[in-house]
C-alpha cells in the first residue's frame, strides 16, 4: 500500500517594502486632488491602521513575490531545483498574459511546471487547498507557493464626495506586500505534523460587493477611476453573515478546538476594526490568540501572519492557526 502523505508548511515568509505612507500623507494626496478628504482620525479609528509599505517605482507584482519566496526557501534549507511545482496565487498579475507565474519561476530560475491560481484574497488559500491536494496524491512533494501585492495601485486618489470616499474606503489603507510559503511531504500517522484541515464555503451572488473592474472583458480598455480602484459597491457585512450558517455547519469541529484554545493563533482578513471585533465574537475566538488587524495586503495577509507569529517563536504547522475571510 502507497505511503499516507500530509502536506506540511517546510517555511513561511513575508515580505513588505520599505517605503511606507502614512493615513496623514494618504490625507494629503487626496486633498491636493481637489477631492473629499476623510476627517483626520476617522480612517485610523475605523480601520486600525496608521499607514502602508509601497511597493517601489518599477516594482511588479512578481517582485515582490520573489523575494518572499527567496527568504521562504532559505528558511526552508531548499534550493529552487528541489522546487517541484511552483504556484503564484494572487489578486494582482504583472500581465494578462503569460501567467505571472512563469515570470516568478524566470527570476528564482526555477524549471518546474508552474500556474496562477487567482480568486481574489482566498488566492493563497485555495493554492494551499491545491498544492494539499498535489502532495497527498504523491503528484508533487515539494510545493512553493508565491504572492506579490502592489495593492497600492488600486488606491483612488481623487473622490469627488463624501459617497464615493466611502466605495473607496478599503483602498487607503491597502498595502503592498509579498508572501510565500513551502509546502513538503510528510507521513500522515497519528499526531504527524501538517495541513489537517482546509474548508471552503462560497457566497459568489454577493461578487458586486468590493470590485477592482478594469482589465476584463467587461471593462476591457476602461480608465475611469470607478474600474480600475478598489471600489465598494455592497455591504461586504452582510455578505458574510449570509453565509455564516455554512461557515458553522461546514467548519464546526474547527471552529470548536478554536474555541478550546488548540490555535496558537487565528488569522482574520477584515477590512475594518468592528468586523475585526465581530468576527471573534461571533466564533468566540480568544482574544490572545487573533493576530493584530493589520494593513489588508490582499492574499499576502494570510501567510503574513503565520510568518511574523514564526518569528517571534510561536509554533507553525500543525493546530497553529486557522483562517476566516
Amino acid at each position: 500500500m502507497p505511503e499516507a502523505l500530509r502536506a506540511r508548511i517546510a517555511a513561511v515568509s513575508a515580505h513588505l517594502p520599505s517605503r511606507y505612507r502614512t493615513l496623514d500623507e494618504i490625507r494629503a494626496k487626496i486633498t491636493e486632488t481637489g477631492g473629499y478628504a476623510p476627517p483626520p482620525g476617522l480612517l485610523e479609528d475605523l480601520t486600525g491602521v496608521r499607514g502602508v509599505h509601497v511597493h517601489e517605482d518599477g516594482e511588479n507584482a512578481s517582485d515582490l513575490a520573489v523575494s518572499a519566496a527567496r527568504s521562504a526557501l532559505g528558511d526552508a534549507g531548499l534550493k529552487i531545483g528541489e522546487v517541484e511545482l511552483l504556484l503564484f496565487a494572487s489578486t494582482s498579475q504583472d500581465l494578462v498574459e503569460p501567467a505571472t507565474a512563469h515570470l516568478v519561476a524566470t527570476k528564482l530560475g526555477a524549471s518546474c511546471p508552474v500556474f496562477d491560481i487567482k480568486n481574489a484574497c482566498n488566492s493563497f488559500l485555495n493554492a494551499m487547498e491545491v498544492a494539499a491536494s498535489f502532495i497527498e496524491t504523491g503528484r508533487y512533494r515539494t510545493v512553493l507557493i508565491a504572492c506579490g501585492e502592489p495593492s497600492t495601485l488600486a488606491t483612488r486618489w481623487h473622490a469627488p464626495d463624501r459617497e464615493d470616499l466611502l466605495r473607496a474606503l478599503p483602498g487607503y489603507t491597502a498595502s503592498d506586500a509579498g508572501a510565500a510559503m513551502v509546502l513538503t511531504a510528510g507521513p500522515a500517522g497519528e499526531g504527524d505534523p501538517g495541513i489537517l484541515s482546509l474548508r471552503f464555503v462560497s457566497n459568489s451572488a454577493a461578487w458586486e460587493a468590493c470590485t477592482v473592474s478594469g482589465g476584463g472583458s467587461m471593462h476591457h480598455l476602461s480608465v475611469h477611476d470607478d474600474h480600475t480602484t478598489l471600489r465598494l459597491n455592497g455591504d461586504l457585512r452582510q455578505a458574510g453573515l449570509d453565509v455564516l450558517p455554512r461557515i458553522l455547519e461546514t467548519a464546526g469541529t474547527e471552529l470548536e478546538a478554536a474555541r478550546a484554545g488548540a490555535f496558537s493563533f487565528i488569522a482574520f482578513h477584515q477590512i475594518a476594526m468592528p468586523q475585526y471585533r465581530e468576527v471573534i465574537e461571533t466564533f468566540s475566538s480568544p482574544r490572545t490568540a487573533a493576530c493584530p488587524p493589520w494593513p489588508s495586503t490582499a492574499t499576502a495577509r494570510r501567510p503574513r501572519c503565520p510568518s511574523n507569529w514564526s518569528r517571534r517563536g510561536r509554533p507553525t504547522g500543525s493546530r497553529a492557526g486557522t483562517w476566516w475571510r
